[in-house]
C-alpha cells in the first residue's frame, strides 16, 4: 500500500517546503528588484558605509575628551561599550536573517544605525556617548552577519567574492571613515555636525535603499529559539575554526589598539599633537588590510593564513621597535605590514571557515566569525587602556604588542602542523542534492 501524503516524516515535509520556498526565491524576484549582479555589489556598498561609521569615531574621541573632559579610561570604555553592544546583538539576532530573510534585519538595523548616528549629533556629555555607541553597536552587530551572509548568497558561482569582500571591507571600512573623519576634525569646524549629520541621512536611505535588494535566503523554521545567545559553528566548520582562532583574535586585539588608542599613542608618546595624524596611523594599519586581501586572494587559504600570520608578526615586533626609538616613520612601516598581515590572515580564516557552508547556516557561522573578532577587538583594549593610565602608553603597547606576537606564532604553527593532515573541508553546497536548504538565488 502507497504511503499517503499524511504519512511522510514531518521533517521532509518541511524540507521541501524549504525547496519549494527558496525555487520561489530564485525564480519569482519581482522586476522592481534589482538583479543579482547589482544586489550583490549594492550589498558590498552597504557593508563598506556601515563599517566606515563604526570607524568615525575614533579621530573624534580626542575632540570629545577634550571638550568633556574625561580620562583614557572612560575613553576605552566607550570604545569597548561599543563593542559589547555589538557582540550581544551578533550573539541574539546574528543567525536571525537565516530564518525571516535578509531584507527585514537589513532595513531595522540601518534604522537603528541612523539613530545612532543622531545621538551623536546631539550629544552633550558622556552619556550620550556612551548611548550612541550602544545602539550603533546592536545595528552594527546585526547589520555584519547579514550584510556577509547576503554576500555569500549573491556571489557568482564562478567567481565567489563573498569571502574577500567580508575579509577586506573591515579595512577598507574602517580607514575610510578614520581618515574622512580625521581630515574634517582638523580643517571643518564643527565636525560632529558635518559627520554625523550626514550620517543620519544616508542610513536612512539605505534602509529604503534595501527595499530593492532582492531577498536572497530561504526562511528556515526557528526563528524564536534563534534568539538565545549562542555561538553556532557547523560540525564541518569546526576544526577550521579551532585553527584559525589565535590568528583572529591577535589581529582584532590589534585593531582594538589601534582604534582606540592610536590617536593618543602618536599624541602623548611621539609629541605629536594632529587629529590627521591619528587617523593616518589607522589608515596605515587598516587600509593596507585590503592590500593584503588583495595579495593572497587567489592563494589557497592556508596559504593565505600562513603569508598572513607571518607578515602580523613581522609588523607588530616593527611596532615594539618604533616605540622603543621613538620612530614615527617606523610605527607607520610596522602598521603597514601589521595591517597586510591582517588582510591576508583574515581572508585566508574567512575563506577556510565557510568553505562549503550550506546558505541556512551563512549567517550564524559569520556571526561566530565575528563575536570571536569583536571580543578580541573590545576587551584587550580596554585592559590597555586601564594599563596606560597606570604604566604608561609606552610600556602598554610593548606588552600589548608582544602578546598578540606570540598568538600569531601560535596560529602559524597549528597551521603547520595542519598540512600535515589537511583540513577536511565541506562540499559546497549544490542546489537540489543537499536536503536540508537550497541555494536562494541563481547565481549573478
Amino acid at each position: 500500500m502507497r504511503e499517503g501524503p499524511d504519512d511522510r516524516p514531518r521533517a521532509t515535509r518541511r524540507q521541501r517546503g524549504i525547496t519549494r520556498q527558496a525555487h520561489r526565491l530564485s525564480v519569482a524576484v519581482p522586476s522592481r528588484r534589482l538583479s543579482t549582479t547589482a544586489a550583490f555589489w549594492s550589498v558590498a556598498v552597504f557593508l563598506v558605509l556601515m563599517l566606515a561609521a563604526s570607524g568615525v569615531p575614533s579621530p573624534l574621541y580626542r575632540v570629545y575628551q577634550e571638550e568633556f573632559g574625561f580620562s583614557s579610561g572612560v575613553l576605552t570604555a566607550v570604545f569597548g561599550i561599543y563593542a559589547f553592544a555589538l557582540l550581544a546583538s551578533l550573539l541574539v539576532v546574528g543567525g536571525l536573517s537565516d530564518h525571516v530573510g535578509r531584507r527585514p534585519v537589513l532595513i531595522a538595523a540601518f534604522v537603528l544605525e541612523a539613530a545612532s548616528m543622531a545621538l551623536f549629533l546631539f550629544a552633550d556629555g558622556v552619556g550620550w556617548l556612551l548611548a550612541a555607541r550602544v545602539v550603533q553597536g546592536l545595528a552594527t552587530g546585526a547589520l555584519t552577519s547579514a550584510l556577509g551572509a547576503a554576500l555569500l548568497d549573491l556571489q557568482h558561482r564562478d567567481r565567489p567574492l563573498g569571502a574577500f569582500i567580508n575579509s577586506a571591507s573591515p579595512g577598507l571600512g574602517l580607514s575610510i571613515g578614520a581618515v574622512g573623519a580625521g581630515l574634517l576634525v582638523q580643517f571643518v569646524p564643527s565636525p560632529t555636525d558635518w559627520v554625523f549629520g550626514v550620517l543620519t541621512g544616508v542610513f536612512l536611505l539605505a534602509a529604503v535603499g534595501t527595499y530593492l535588494v532582492p531577498e536572497s535566503s530561504p526562511r528556515l523554521p526557528g526563528a524564536l529559539a534563534s534568539l538565545r545567545p549562542q555561538v553556532h559553528v557547523p560540525p564541518a566548520n569546526r576544526r577550521a575554526f579551532i585553527v584559525t582562532l589565535p590568528l583572529l583574535i591577535a589581529c582584532w586585539a590589534v585593531g582594538g589598539l589601534y582604534l582606540s588608542l592610536g590617536p593618543s599613542l602618536v599624541a602623548d608618546v611621539f609629541g605629536i599633537d594632529n587629529h590627521l595624524v591619528g587617523g593616518l596611523l589607522i589608515l596605515g594599519m587598516q587600509g593596507t588590510g585590503v592590500v593584503g586581501s588583495l595579495a593572497v586572494r587567489t592563494s589557497a587559504p592556508d596559504r593565505a593564513l600562513l603569508v598572513g600570520g607571518l607578515s602580523f608578526t613581522v609588523g607588530m615586533a616593527g611596532t615594539v621597535a618604533a616605540v622603543q626609538a621613538g620612530s614615527l616613520v617606523l610605527l607607520f612601516a610596522a602598521g603597514v605590514m601589521t595591517g597586510f598581515g591582517f588582510g591576508a590572515g583574515f581572508l585566508g580564516a574567512v575563506a577556510l571557515i565557510t568553505a562549503g557552508v550550506a546558505p541556512g547556516h551563512r549567517a550564524g557561522l559569520l556571526a561566530s566569525i565575528f563575536v570571536v573578532g569583536y571580543l578580541a577587538f573590545s576587551v584587550p583594549a580596554i585592559a590597555a587602556g586601564i594599563a596606560a593610565g597606570s604604566f604608561g602608553l609606552t610600556r602598554t603597547t610593548e606588552v600589548y604588542s608582544v602578546a598578540v606576537m606570540v598568538l600569531a606564532l601560535l596560529a602559524v604553527v597549528a597551521l603547520v602542523r595542519s598540512r600535515r593532515r589537511p583540513i577536511a573541508q565541506p562540499a559546497p553546497h549544490r542546489p537540489g542534492v543537499d536536503p536540508e536548504v537550497t541555494t536562494p538565488v541563481r547565481a549573478a
